[in-house]
């Protein structure tokens, strides 16, 4: 069993008030599935997913549609780009 990670869910239109950085671990070539399925979701069934990526802050997490994925950034809606070595987790 993993340990719980408490995470505050934010609006996906509040990430520009926080400063993304990378996570303690970089989780982006494991996660690769899980957002392979997430965009998936998002373009085929406009599914939402939840996103939990660090701040400065701490750990956020969004619930929002994936849009686009490339080697280095997950986009979702308003063309907001998460750099995929803040990533923490991904569900669906």
């Amino acid at each position: 069993m993993e340990n719980a990670m408490i995470t505050e869910l934010i609006a996906k239109e509040d990430i520009y008030q926080y400063k993304i950085i990378n996570a303690p671990v970089d989780h982006s070539l494991d996660l690769k599935a899980k957002l392979n399925n997430a965009l998936r979701l998002g373009n085929e069934f406009k599914s939402k997913s939840s996103i939990t990526f660090m701040t400065q802050e701490g750990p956020k997490r969004i619930e929002t549609t994936v849009w686009s994925l490339t080697d280095k950034y997950l986009q979702i809606k308003g063309g907001i780009l998460l750099p995929l070595n803040s990533l923490i987790a991904v569900d669906y």
